[in-house]
């Protein structure tokens, strides 16, 4: 999934009629992942030494200077078919 595939399911995912447009959604996931021009949240946090958690998803750390995403356990679990 691209960034466009990722802005249209979470619009379609939160469209409730008053759910956010899909550019508000766009701008949004700038900010969250970053873009060429600019890092996003998750990145600034990163280069700063603090780990990002998000409950049930996992957390992204820099670990050795690596950067990678450590999956929560409600995330595998969907992944992998155990619950869902």
């Amino acid at each position: 999934m691209d960034r466009s595939g990722l802005i249209e399911a979470v619009t379609r995912k939160t469209a409730n009629g008053d759910g956010p447009s899909p550019e508000q959604v766009g701008r949004i996931v700038d900010a969250v992942f970053g873009t060429v021009e600019e890092a996003g949240a998750i990145a600034e946090a990163l280069r700063e030494g603090v780990t990002v958690t998000l409950l049930g998803f996992g957390s992204f750390h820099d670990e050795d200077g690596e950067v990678g995403l450590r999956p929560g356990k409600a995330l595998d679990e969907f992944v992998h078919g155990q619950v869902g």
